[in-house]
């Protein structure tokens, strides 16, 4: 039980030891508290002592595992009651490709599907496009219509397994198609379990790949939100990403500031559709990367909970204790791997999933090592795959819950993340909130000055990439063997594509495109029309199209 006087008595104790012990301690040897700031512009000191945390209060701060704000954890037994989900992106080529993938890494022991899929899939365009020329299938999996959905998840019952699927402007039809699929396997829509990345907002500043305007892109997002409300409750509407903008160049700050103002801009929207906050907030998950800074990404981690359970109890007004739940999904940093000795890049995932462990998240994707330089072989994915399974059966780390509680260091650090990250979620709000920020130019801005000073620092060697500007081999030989998409998938796609609008009802598909257009004018919710869209053959490009006609299409900001 919690003994808040035992607590005091120590607080008198480490008060005592800063007055006596730690003055002399410094004084002789004064770098012992030399300082430097890193890349989030937070400053590290080089040793923490109870001083740093002399302002934590216990229960306010941590609390129990479980407990609000859930600093330590969103479970009361975590990892001791059940592992995270090993959930390994993958897909290429057709269909059937993937499908494959996906039957290997299942076997291998992965516990949770994700898909990767194409350029034009993830820009709303089918295979035939021209602008889909030479991309079919060699960044994700190719899906042009609930055909190939079909094809993709034959043989994998839905009802047993969660699918994960990285989409954002098609998002509502792709999850259309998916459900369909289940519809056609008997699987009631109360039992579908997954995720959409749905995450439009982020676009418009980190990913890029973005369709439409900003405001019809998050209402997209919101119909998503509200259909899986009242529809699909075990259902994860979006994952609000943080990966992203990491990826293009943020700090590990900024990726958490950043994450938390786009969770907010969500709430907001979906509440002016009449639904109340624990409705469809305890649904809500996010997406975060784990880069190379071991410490600051466990405090990131374990701020990121305790911000998120805060804003929402205290700015939305939660009752439901799941609606304060930070649910998340973690990757291994990809622009933290190497083209340069590969094998490297086993070692910085390993660092970067124990950091994710550490950090308390819920579901795992660990890079492969060759992702560099192609998409990932059987073998560099079976080892990043391994590389969880040995993290969470052969290092002790899931026995206890959030083993690193109580560190100086650590609790400073997550301290210090959540203030300078509610300093940025003001700035924010004093802008009028994320869509305003994203039209001023001041995301884009914030990140790119970011990933510049970090190159710099890379080229000054004031920042060491092993392999890279030290400890780099001269005339080295790429020494695995790399994945290459057959040049011929793009013509069995685009044939089977044209066989199914030759065979279709095309009569009906036409009809139900018109409907589509209307509904979208009227601004209604459009998941249970695209959902009958789909159903009947009509393609992703013929529906993403329908939606250009209504909401344009967005053009880039030039930021001076």
């Amino acid at each position: 039980m919690f003994d808040r006087q035992k607590i005091e008595e120590i607080a008198k104790e480490r008060e005592r030891w800063q007055k006596s012990t730690l003055p002399n301690w410094i004084r002789q040897c004064p770098e012992r508290q030399k300082e430097f700031k890193n890349h989030s512009g937070i400053t590290i000191k080089g040793l923490y002592t109870p001083e740093d945390v002399k302002d934590m209060d216990y229960m306010r701060d941590l609390g129990f595992p479980g407990e609000y704000p859930f600093t330590r954890g969103l479970h009361a037994t975590m990892y001791r009651g059940r592992l995270w989900t090993m959930r390994m992106f993958a897909g290429y080529g057709t269909a059937e490709d993937t499908n494959k993938r996906f039957k290997y890494l299942l076997s291998e022991g992965e516990t949770g599907l994700s898909t990767a899929f194409d350029y034009p899939t993830i820009m709303g365009y089918d295979s035939d496009h021209p602008m889909a020329r030479g991309e079919v299938g060699v960044c994700g999996v190719a899906i042009s219509s609930l055909q190939d959905m079909e094809v993709l998840f034959d043989g994998i019952p839905l009802d047993k397994v969660t699918t994960s699927m990285t989409i954002n402007g098609p998002a509502s039809v792709l999850l259309a198609m998916y459900i369909a699929v289940g519809d056609k396997q008997g699987v009631p829509r109360e039992k579908l379990g997954g995720t959409t990345q749905n995450d439009n907002l982020k676009e418009f500043f980190a990913q890029k790949l973005c369709i439409f305007p900003p405001k019809p892109s998050l209402k997209l997002s919101v119909d998503v939100i509200e259909y899986c409300a009242r529809h699909l409750p075990k259902w994860n509407p979006i994952s609000i990403s943080g990966y992203h903008i990491r990826e293009a160049g943020a700090t590990a700050l900024q990726e958490l500031a950043f994450t938390l103002c786009d969770g907010i801009a969500y709430v907001e929207e979906t509440l002016k559709r009449g639904l109340k906050v624990d409705e469809f907030a305890p649904r809500l998950s996010f997406f975060f990367a784990s880069h190379n800074d071991f410490f600051e990404e466990i405090a990131k981690f374990r701020a990121a909970r305790r911000l998120w359970a805060r804003i929402m109890k205290e700015r939305f007004h939660t009752r439901n204790p799941r609606s304060m739940w930070m649910r998340m999904h973690v990757q291994t940093s990809g622009c933290t791997l190497t083209a340069q000795q590969p094998l490297n890049n086993i070692v910085r995932t390993t660092i970067q999933a124990l950091a994710a462990v550490l950090g308390g998240t819920q579901s795992l994707h660990t890079n492969s090592f060759d992702e560099a330089l192609c998409l990932p072989t059987e073998e560099s994915v079976r080892v990043a795959l391994r590389t969880q399974q040995i993290i969470a059966y052969e290092s002790g780390v899931a026995n206890t819950v959030d083993p690193l509680a109580g560190s100086y260091y650590v609790e400073a650090l997550t301290n210090e993340m959540e203030e300078k990250a509610m300093e940025y979620i003001q700035k924010i709000d004093d802008m009028g909130g994320v869509i305003p920020a994203i039209e001023k130019g001041f995301f884009q801005r914030e990140i790119a000055e970011s990933a510049y000073r970090y190159q710099r620092e890379i080229e000054e060697k004031k920042r060491i990439i092993v392999g890279v500007n030290e400890y780099a081999i001269e005339g080295e030989e790429i020494p695995v063997k790399l994945l290459r998409v057959d040049p011929s998938v793009e013509k069995k796609q685009i044939e089977r594509l044209q066989k199914l609008r030759r065979e279709r009802d095309n009569r009906k598909v036409k009809e139900v495109l018109e409907k589509l257009h209307y509904a979208a004018e009227k601004d209604e919710n459009l998941m249970p029309i695209i959902i009958e869209a789909v159903k009947a053959y009509a393609t992703l490009g013929e529906i993403m199209d329908v939606l250009r006609k209504v909401y344009g299409e967005y053009k880039e900001l030039i930021i001076i």
